[in-house]
């Protein structure tokens, strides 16, 4: 590690050479002390054995902040990678993921864990996103042989193309995601080919898989990733408001419209604007969309006035859009519009080599937010991994958010995993009331009628178990409850399940 030295002018060795000087850091940098001259004499040599090995290494101290990045940086990312790391957060270099408070590597370092083999993206500002394989460990300064007494952690990095063998594996971590399934691997790579396009995106998948998740990692692999990422969820809104809401509107264009309102597509302009469960689009709506597509025109709702959107478009849904195209619900020049880049999320009963990474992930930040470092017993680990997830990772977060309230100890034992505590696969199926299938508000025909208000969500365990029977599907959800969509959605937002 580089030699503690006193304090002496800065030596820029010559590696601050990125695009133009170096930028005013912001509350999330801050300077790093310099080295001596024996003491950068030292670094070099450390720093160029590594890079014999085809390794790099980043310094970090005890607030997870870079103190040193070896020139090995450059090599793998670009000629002055290296100076513009040092100063980072770590979790600004290697990603939220694994180093924020709440990360899954940074919570196992300062238990004073090892870990090897993940994958993670080396994102350095002015550079294109590396990924990289690394290994880290906590480190203890030997004061007898020099070593910067700051440093507690040490990152080991290498191209993650030279280690084939930890493919299948090693978690990835990338944009919110971890995992470690060829599946996800693949999204992984095409996220990272998508770097330099803007193309249509139409990403699908169960809910609960993480669609919106997938498209802020495309929206921050881009080149527009300084620019904005809108959200609109086209199933939430009735028609009018929703086409207001998407192209905005003119003054006294409907009642209550008193002043101008800008619509998503013109705030999203030079960046992302992305359409959760477009499925459920109007087909007056769709003709507009297709549009904005083909031409990137539009009028806000009472104006005659042609405006124009740059903003890069991409679309989610659960639905299977092929067939909303064979029923007439979905136009098909639309869905071809859109479906330029398709990727499909699979569910986590069809990955489950992601589980247990994910568990832990989650674990690690729902825990953290409660300043509190618990850990799984094998048993209740083991039920987790066994269980089908209809939910995914939505439900995982449920799960264990009600197993960090009521855990008392550090261990998560089976008996906190609620309704998983029960013998699997599905326990919750024969354990909680079915409702009537059309008839909310009944236990069954037999049982106690629910004497809610009118319009009042059901109880929560109630709605859960209905949404699993559907796969998380809410069309098909609110089709057996008997309510509209808003209705079940406004249900699932009160019940804290959306």
């Amino acid at each position: 590690m580089p030699p503690n030295a006193p304090p002496a002018p800065r030596v820029n060795a010559g590696r601050r050479v990125g695009r133009g000087p170096p930028k005013a850091y912001d509350s999330r940098m801050s300077e790093v002390p310099p080295l001596g001259a024996d003491a950068q004499l030292a670094w070099s040599i450390v720093s160029a054995a590594f890079a014999a090995l085809g390794r790099g290494f980043i310094c970090a101290d005890e607030g997870f902040r870079v103190i040193h990045a070896s020139s090995a940086i450059d090599q793998l990312v670009g000629s002055g990678a290296a100076g513009r790391a040092e100063g980072r957060l770590l979790e600004d270099v290697l990603g939220r993921e694994l180093f924020s408070p709440s990360g899954a590597l940074r919570h196992t370092l300062v238990s004073g864990q090892r870990r090897e083999g993940w994958r993670a993206h080396l994102q350095i500002e002015g550079f294109a996103p590396r990924l990289v394989s690394l290994s880290a460990a906590p480190f203890t300064p030997d004061p007898t042989v020099g070593c910067d007494p700051r440093v507690r952690y040490i990152v080991v990095v290498r191209p993650a193309e030279e280690d084939p063998a930890a493919g299948l594996s090693a978690p990835t971590a990338v944009g919110g995601f971890i995992a470690r399934s060829p599946a996800m691997v693949r999204i992984f790579a095409l996220i990272e080919n998508l770097a330099q396009s803007d193309a249509t995106v139409l990403i699908t998948g169960e809910s609960g898989t993480g669609k919106e998740v997938l498209a802020r990692a495309v929206h921050a692999q881009s080149l527009r990733a300084t620019g904005p990422f809108v959200a609109v969820n086209c199933g939430a809104l009735p028609a009018g408001l929703l086409e207001s809401e998407m192209f905005g509107h003119a003054p006294g264009a409907f009642t209550g419209a008193a002043k101008a309102r800008v619509g998503r597509f013109e705030a999203a302009s030079d960046g992302t604007l992305f359409l959760d469960e477009v499925g459920d689009l109007p087909l007056e709506l769709q003709v507009k969309l297709l549009r904005v597509l083909q031409d990137g025109t539009f009028e806000r709702l009472g104006e005659n006035h042609t405006r124009t959107s740059r903003a890069r478009v991409i679309a989610a849904t659960h639905v299977n859009l092929a067939e909303a195209v064979r029923a007439g619900r979905f136009r098909e020049d639309l869905f071809y519009r859109l479906r330029v880049v398709p990727i499909e999320i699979p569910p986590l009963r069809q990955r489950r080599e992601d589980l247990e990474p994910l568990v832990l992930a989650i674990l690690s930040r729902v825990s953290a937010r409660q300043g509190r470092a618990l850990r799984f017993s094998p048993d209740a680990l083991r039920r987790l991994l066994q269980h089908d997830w209809p939910g995914n990772v939505r439900e995982i977060e449920n799960v264990l958010e009600y197993a960090v309230a009521v855990c008392r100890g550090q261990t998560i034992l089976p008996e906190d995993l609620g309704p998983l505590a029960a013998t699997d696969p599905l326990p919750r199926e024969r354990s909680l009331p079915v409702p009537a299938p059309g008839r909310p508000g009944r236990a069954s025909a037999s049982g106690p009628r629910d004497e809610r208000a009118p319009g009042a969500a059901p109880p929560v365990d109630e709605l859960r178990h209905a949404l699993d029977r559907n796969r998380w599907r809410r069309t098909e959800t609110a089709r057996e409850l008997g309510v509209s969509r808003t209705t079940l959605w406004r249900w699932m937002r009160e019940q804290n399940l959306a």
